[in-house]
């Protein structure tokens, strides 16, 4: 048996019968498109006994690098105080619908039904489902009744990065077998208007909802998913996540993000790629998630790169904001469209604080 060097550029082991490939991928917004200008003059009001706090900050709005953004809801329903319930209802709904939408669009593009789908990894965090969301979703679609199942929760930005992951092992380990990766996140649903603090001005500034569909197997044509890791650093907890409220998940992440991200992002990445045989020179284009524009700033100046190489992210973050484990999807989604070959280093962050990382690679003839 021929053995496949570990440092090659694009070689043949990336053909490999075995090796998970990208066959489909595809992305969805819910119906309502609104714009930053008309969000800060909705916090203007919703923060208005935080006057003096909401000024100091409202340049946000503008910094942020976001046009428009996405919801599930119009801008009247932040103004009103809804309930756990109420919320949890809203994204139930609205998610199902949204991935039942992105998994017709993915498997179209495919060619195939829901009935060629072995499994499904279904990441979301913005929300609670049980029965999950791929048990929802199996109610709305065709799908086999031996359909293997694994619903993931609390990964969040990072969900996109790792979902992929996951599946790619799981199609790995199961040979032929096609997983259907999707991803929804409904982070407007998560704002409370009672909440005064920096963090949920932040919030307003930059979270939207969104979702997509990958579709993973080791038989058929598509980038090839090379490999996968992650990496969490120690005592990092309180950097970013939710806090459970009587009335829906309380924001939490950390202000220093982005100097975390100049100081340690490119030696994790460095440790990963070098467990894989690769080095950062060994990288063509980053597909990363675009947090915020001083997070992808902070990205730039860690691994020393020309603006030009984060493109793709400031585009879907201006267009889309940030939409917390679907958005780096969006990202590759953006950067596949143009062209792109070579190999692709994909990274998100989110709550642990971990970092999520896939390689990815794609010929320029496929």
């Amino acid at each position: 048996m021929s053995h496949c060097p570990q440092p090659a550029r694009l070689d043949n082991c990336q053909t490999n019968a075995l090796h998970p490939k990208l066959l489909a991928l595809t992305t969805a917004t819910p119906k309502y498109k609104i714009r930053q200008a008309d969000v800060e003059e909705l916090g203007s009001k919703i923060f208005a006994n935080r006057a003096e706090v909401f000024s100091r900050m409202q340049n946000i709005y503008t910094n942020s690098g976001i046009d428009t953004r996405y919801s599930c809801v119009d801008l009247d329903w932040y103004e009103r105080d809804h309930n756990w319930p109420e919320r949890n209802d809203l994204y139930v709904e609205n998610a199902v619908t949204l991935l039942r939408q992105s998994t017709l669009s993915c498997l179209t593009q495919a060619g195939l039904t829901p009935a060629d789908v072995d499994g499904l990894v279904t990441v979301s965090t913005t929300g609670v489902a049980t029965p999950s969301l791929d048990a929802l979703l199996m109610k709305e679609l065709p799908f086999r009744s031996d359909m293997q199942r694994l619903p993931i929760f609390g990964l969040g930005c990072a969900g996109g990065v790792l979902g992929l992951s996951r599946a790619a092992m799981l199609a790995k380990a199961q040979p032929g077998s096609r997983w259907l990766v999707l991803v929804v996140e409904l982070c407007g649903l998560t704002f409370r208007n009672q909440d005064k603090s920096k963090s949920n001005i932040v919030a307003t500034a930059l979270f939207g909802d969104g979702a997509a569909a990958a579709l993973i197997s080791t038989v058929g044509k598509g980038p090839a998913i090379e490999s996968s890791g992650e990496h969490t650093w120690p005592d990092t907890l309180d950097v970013m996540g939710w806090r459970l409220k009587e009335d829906g998940f309380g924001v939490l992440f950390h202000r220093d993000i982005p100097n975390l991200v100049r100081r340690d992002m490119r030696n994790a990445a460095a440790e990963f790629l070098d467990r894989n045989g690769l080095s950062v020179s060994d990288i063509d284009h980053f597909v990363v998630h675009p947090g915020g524009a001083k997070v992808i700033d902070a990205m730039q100046d860690a691994f020393g790169s020309a603006p030009a190489a984060f493109n793709d992210a400031r585009s879907v973050l201006r267009d889309f904001g940030n939409m917390s484990a679907a958005t780096v999807l969006f990202v590759l989604e953006r950067t596949l469209n143009r062209g792109a070959s070579g190999r692709f280093l994909m990274s998100a962050l989110g709550p642990g604080f971990t970092a999520g990382f896939l390689t990815m690679t794609r010929n320029a003839t496929s």
